[in-house]
């Protein structure tokens, strides 16, 4: 999600509480009864080299190398820590059986207790919330018309109103329930698109749903309540503020990731808001038998959330901001003086302060001197021990020129800033030859059409690809099942780099061509991102069309 933020260029980060601000992300009123958002696993021991390369580690015992995160709160590696309070109730719900409805509303007045909110249900992560609440506004709790979904033929409500700028890959989970999204972009095609079958309108955070933006969530509230249609806001990856922001600018539920920023089970979301809509919610999941009975929260993950909101209310959020500045500290300490290198960090945003909450630090250095990439080195650090996660580039000023990496404090535990530190300066400082940009001549040409055999996981599809070549350089078309996307890349001698991108309403998948020709066939893998890869045979296609002159009429036709 984009967030404006606030851009600090310092060159030595001074000690923790010198100079920086840690309550920055209090300056917003959408947080102003909270700091950033801290990982405090309670854990007493720092985490040294050695106790970090353990090789009793209970992942390496199962061929898996862990992972130090100075990348930030991501599902793909693991998302947040657990805080104690939220093991312990795990642990002591464990030892009980209760009856499930029994417990979801003892729970959602828990919740609503600590919250501010009417209610609350905790779902099986952010998504599934937001597959809950569709179900909800769907069948309004009548279970003859729960049981047909996703068939939503005779139904009323079959329609979700939503912003196309807030369009993501996670409306997928309203998408399940079988609904018709009904893109938007203003206000007036709001209005015009709301009718009889419109059963929400569904809002994603970012800058333009926050107050003041022509489509903010105010805004549409405005018109909303007008007609009686309630406003589903995800706040997957936001801080928790009490009562719940959104709730308060109008939202009728609000979605919360529950392990991320509020370090609950990373497997639970939180969602909020009006008791009805979310009594209806919580009959279309698990143990009930209907659309989402994937849905499934084991009652220890239950209790578990209730305990990370409640430690989320009662720990020190500057305390925990100052040890996150003592991180960057360190880490900058320890490469400054290293040729061409700078620092810059990123403060929370003072004017929308609820997502990226934690401060990082941008190191940058010139390529031609230290003969290394930002690209290079994020590489390096994740695939070599201790592995650590970074991003390269510029962090989130999202600078596209700047060369470097981005270290972030959110996931980091206590002694990991010095591990960091002491692998990124041997990496920065390391003799290296200088970065070559000869290009060996390619070994043929690529020009013509190509017929590609994808072998995926567990399935073969057919695409083409269209190239020109330019010397080394490639571009052209590549013609997947349902699409054809640009294609760029590079042959050097008969090592191929290509690649292609399939942009969709809220979805990507990028295609990664690496690979060899020989002839009139080329092999090698496709590399997709999170959909990991996939092996792929082109043949050069031969065959030519018909031969046979192209009539051309003389006029227009006198019969059709």
């Amino acid at each position: 999600m984009k967030r404006r933020n606030v851009l600090k260029t310092l060159s030595l980060l001074p000690l923790a509480g010198s100079a920086i601000p840690f309550n920055s992300s209090l300056a917003s009123p959408l947080a102003e009864n909270l700091t950033a958002a801290p990982f405090n696993t309670g854990s007493p021991v720092e985490v040294t080299l050695e106790s970090f390369l353990d090789k009793n580690n209970i992942y390496r015992t199962h061929g898996i190398e862990p992972v130090i995160n100075c990348r930030g709160i991501f599902t793909i590696i693991g998302g947040s820590l657990k805080r104690p309070q939220v093991k312990s109730a795990m642990e002591l719900a464990s030892k009980n059986f209760a009856q499930m409805d029994e417990v979801a509303d003892g729970i959602g007045q828990e919740l609503a207790k600590l919250t501010g909110a009417e209610w609350g249900v905790v779902s099986a992560g952010c998504a599934a919330g937001l597959k809950l609440v569709t179900a909800a506004v769907v069948a309004g709790g009548d279970p003859e018309k729960l049981v047909r979904i996703p068939n939503l033929e005779g139904l009323e409500k079959t329609e979700v109103i939503v912003p196309r700028t807030s369009r993501n890959a996670y409306d997928h989970a309203i998408r399940n329930i079988g609904v018709t999204m009904v893109n938007v972009e203003s206000m007036e095609e709001l209005e015009n698109a709301i009718n009889p079958k419109t059963a929400m309108i569904y809002l994603v955070n970012g800058d333009r749903s926050w107050t003041g933006a022509p489509m903010s969530l105010e805004n549409i509230v405005a018109v909303a309540k007008t007609k009686n249609i309630p406003v589903l806001f995800d706040a997957a990856n936001e801080i928790l503020t009490f009562p719940p922001v959104h709730l308060k600018r109008g939202a009728t539920i609000v979605a919360y990731s529950g392990g991320k920023a509020i370090c609950g089970p990373q497997s639970c979301g939180l969602i909020l808001g009006n008791k009805d809509i979310l009594t209806s919610a919580w009959l279309a999941s698990s143990p009930h038998h209907g659309p989402c009975r994937d849905n499934k929260v084991d009652r220890d993950e239950m209790f578990g959330m209730v305990a990370a909101v409640r430690a989320w209310k009662e720990i020190d959020h500057d305390a925990i901001l100052k040890q996150w500045y003592s991180y960057l500290d360190h880490i900058i300490k320890k490469v400054s003086g290293i040729k061409s290198v700078q620092t810059m960090i990123h403060v929370p945003s003072t004017q929308s302060g609820l997502s990226n909450v934690s401060p990082e630090v941008v190191i940058s250095w010139d390529k031609d001197v230290l003969n290394i990439t930002g690209l290079e080195m994020a590489d390096e650090l994740a695939r070599t021990k201790p592995r650590i996660a970074v991003a390269a580039g510029g962090g989130r000023g999202k600078d596209p020129n700047v060369n470097g990496i981005a270290v972030t404090t959110i996931g980091m535990q206590p002694g990991e800033e010095k591990i960091a530190a002491d692998k990124i300066y041997n990496i920065l400082t390391a003799k290296r030859s200088p970065i070559s940009t000869e290009m060996k001549a390619p070994s043929q040409s690529l020009a013509g059409s190509w017929d590609v055999e994808v072998k995926f996981a567990s399935s073969l599809a057919k695409h083409k690809l269209f190239i020109e070549q330019d010397g080394n350089w490639i571009k052209g078309g590549h013609q997947t099942t349902f699409a054809v996307s640009d294609l760029s890349g590079s042959i050097e001698g008969n090592q191929i780099r290509l690649q292609s991108s399939l942009r969709l309403i809220g979805d990507h998948v990028p295609y990664t061509f690496t690979g060899t020709v020989s002839g009139d066939q080329m092999t090698g893998s496709i590399f997709m991102g999170e959909y990991r890869s996939a092996k792929f045979t082109a043949i050069r296609d031969k065959k030519m069309g018909p031969k046979q002159k192209i009539f051309v009429p003389s006029g227009a036709p006198l019969a059709s």
